[in-house]
């Protein structure tokens, strides 16, 4: 007996699973909200996993769970680019400019490098890469999305992202009191070390206290940061230039060397630079980036199953702590020689 053609379509509709996904971008974003220290885009990764993992997904909801994690993901990173102004990335000076461009070269292809002597996947360790030496999650969903990586290696590089960057918080500005560094280059020291923007301006705001508003330590850390975030794009059109090259022609169609997404994210951010977008309309693009955001993660956190990810945990907080130290110290360096 053939399928009901009705039953088949529910079947494969993305509509239950997109459902499930704005359920739980509702509750990541409550949980953020009562606890600021959990980004949104973390605690959907999680909620998602807890949903597969508990038993409480079903096959009718994976199509609009695939769906959630791509198609959010790639319009949100066109709009972090509406968070760009490139001015103010040139106000920084060439000094500061070259330490940014130092130290993530430096994070991103020495962390692949401990990656490969401490025996994890190349794919995980290019993610871990990604997020430590840009802007955390959001760069691992990015490299994500031009990599044939599993949901399991993505929530780990998260996890990570949020382990290390929330450490940093606490340690940084002990560490940059003892180092007798001024707010201005404790806010480039920081800007181009801590993995998240939000992880950024918590470890920023820390020095400059009360005056964390307008504080000289947070608003040089930001700018270096978004720095680093403008780096997202060439990164990530390298590594799809590599591996085209690299590609056996068996695999299949080769992707474009600059991925549509990528594209979009330099056009908004040309846009911010030139001053088309007006000024009231970033804090409603920042929001609508965050919550794609966490749809994604929401989305990939659904496809990971525990038990496989635990297999590489101790070597992947290894990881972590490696590379940490790596981006911490070569920044600092790179501040000292400044200062």
């Amino acid at each position: 007996m053939l399928p009901s053609p009705t039953r088949t379509t529910a079947a494969r509709s993305p509509l239950p699973g997109l459902l499930a996904t704005a359920a739980g971008v509702a509750l990541a974003t409550a949980v953020n909200a009562l606890v600021p220290a959990v980004s949104p885009l973390m605690a959907a990764l999680v909620l998602g996993a807890l949903m597969t993992n508990l038993g409480l997904s079903s096959p009718a909801l994976r199509p609009g769970l695939e769906f959630a994690a791509r198609g959010p993901l790639r319009l949100g990173i066109v709009l972090l680019g509406a968070q760009l102004a490139l001015p103010d990335v040139l106000a920084l000076g060439l000094p500061v400019v070259l330490l940014v461009v130092v130290t993530v070269t430096a994070t991103f292809f020495g962390t692949q490098w401990l990656g490969r002597r401490l025996g994890l996947g190349r794919e995980l360790s290019l993610l871990v890469a990604t997020g430590f030496s840009i802007c955390g999650a959001a760069a691992v969903a990015a490299m994500d999305g031009v990599t044939d990586s599993d949901e399991e290696d993505v929530m780990t590089a998260v996890a990570l992202v949020t382990l290390y960057g929330s450490l940093a918080i606490a340690v940084l500005p002990q560490a940059g009191g003892l180092l007798h560094l001024s707010p201005e280059a404790f806010g480039v020291w920081a800007g181009a070390s801590v993995h998240e923007v939000a992880q950024v301006v918590a470890t920023a705001q820390a020095v400059d206290g009360a005056q964390a508003a307008g504080g000289a330590a947070l608003t040089t850390a930001v700018v270096v940061k978004l720095t680093r975030v403008v780096l997202l794009a060439p990164l990530i059109a390298g590594v799809t230039l590599w591996r085209r090259r690299t590609a056996a022609p068996a695999e299949g169609r080769r992707p474009p060397v600059v991925p549509l997404f990528v594209a979009g994210f330099l056009a908004m951010a040309a846009l911010r630079s030139l001053g088309v977008l007006p000024p009231a309309s970033l804090a409603v693009l920042k929001t609508a980036e965050t919550l794609l955001f966490t749809a994604a993660l929401f989305g990939m956190g659904a496809a990971v199953r525990l038990r496989a990810l635990l297999r590489t945990g101790r070597r992947a907080v290894t990881l972590g702590a490696l590379s940490t130290a790596l981006v911490t110290l070569v920044a600092l360096a790179g501040v000292t020689v400044l200062v």
